[in-house]
């Protein structure tokens, strides 16, 4: 994936899409500019990355929903500057600037529609591997379905990851057993954790949110602090 721009607009790693699908993208990046840089004094940042193909439909409405409280909860913890990355039909993979203002990011995200094609974890984990780089990254969300890549080179970029103090918190979305191979290795490999979920355990699914993005935002403290039920069972999961 190319070198992506945080600047005030949300840079595409891939070549324009057709002008036919362009108005969406438009909006898109007119909402990104609106948002509010982070702030240096943020105590964790956070990637929240997403598969945008076809496939994710029927559960999409719900992980909008729900990802927006999952902000809201972090907020009380400390400050928690996230970066929304997603991809989806041909090779399209798009990445926002830093913001503190997550909620906008919620907006954004709700806007997304999804498109046929395959998965590009790769790209997703090359990049948080680069913003590690950069300066300290507590987390990498991930959520998806499926996995259509060569999972020695998944592994081999989840290792660096790990080895950069990135830990990977992959919500798996259905029952896909290739997919569910590759999504715990590469939360073994960065001591994150493997998160199943389906359309039917909404409740779950928002309270390990809330307590990723409490990891995120205050650390195992945070965490530990939080002494819940679903914050042990995170904590019991994490390396």
């Amino acid at each position: 994936m190319k070198k992506t721009e945080l600047s005030g607009q949300i840079k595409s790693d891939v070549s324009a899409r057709p002008k036919s699908s362009g108005s969406e993208i438009a909006a898109f990046l007119k909402q990104a500019k609106q948002l509010v840089p982070a702030s240096d004094t943020a105590r964790g940042r956070m990637i929240f990355a997403l598969d945008a193909t076809m496939s994710r439909q029927p559960t999409w409405d719900m992980a909008c929903a729900l990802q927006g409280e999952m902000f809201s909860a972090a907020a009380s913890v400390g400050n928690l500057s996230v970066q929304l990355v997603y991809f989806r039909g041909q090779r399209e993979s798009r990445t926002s600037r830093w913001v503190n203002n997550a909620e906008s990011l919620g907006v954004l995200m709700e806007k997304i529609k999804c498109q046929g094609g395959l998965t590009q974890i790769a790209k997703v984990l090359s990049h948080a591997k680069r913003e590690a780089e950069k300066q300290p990254l507590a987390a990498l969300v991930y959520v998806g379905d499926s996995m259509e890549e060569n999972i020695d080179e998944l592994c081999g970029i989840a290792g660096e990851l790990g080895l950069h103090g990135v830990k990977a918190f992959v919500f798996h979305d259905g029952r896909d057993t290739q997919a569910e191979f590759a999504f715990r290795e590469i939360a073994r490999l960065t001591g994150g954790a493997y998160l199943p979920f389906d359309r039917n355990s909404a409740a779950d699914l928002k309270a390990l949110l809330v307590a990723v993005a409490t990891y995120a935002a205050g650390g195992r403290k945070a965490l530990e602090a939080a002494d819940n039920a679903t914050a042990k069972r995170l904590l019991s999961d994490m390396r």
